[in-house]
């Protein structure tokens, strides 16, 4: 298939550093998410919680949806969706950190991959 034939497709990345003020909020927020979810089997659940509880990295990634970012966008449809969180070691006034490279981080990276079709 060549591009023109693809070119209806189109790769948006979005990076974003989020600044934890009060992590105990954030896990909250997600446990109750996670309570609210009625369509959610209970294993899942209780695996869910255990990881909001555990890492903010993942309760961030359970309460924030990139894709909700296009959701009133006009002319598109969500093909496919994906987002990590970890944890990071962030300077912005580091003239070594450049937002989009890969950061070495001691916490495991979560990813999310939502297939919409």
């Amino acid at each position: 298939m060549s591009t023109s034939e693809t070119s209806r497709f189109v790769r948006l990345r979005v990076d974003l550093i989020l600044e934890v003020q009060d992590a105990d909020t954030v896990t909250k927020a997600a446990l109750r998410r996670i309570e609210d979810d009625a369509d959610m089997p209970d294993g899942e659940r209780a695996y869910t919680e255990s990881a909001v509880t555990e890492d903010t990295a993942e309760a961030l990634a359970y309460l924030v949806d990139p894709s909700a970012l296009v959701n009133d966008v006009p002319g598109v449809e969500l093909a496919q969706a994906s987002w990590s969180s970890e944890e990071i070691d962030y300077d912005a006034d580091s003239p070594d950190w450049v937002l989009g490279e890969d950061d070495e981080t001691d916490g495991e990276e979560d990813d999310e991959e939502v297939g919409l079709r």
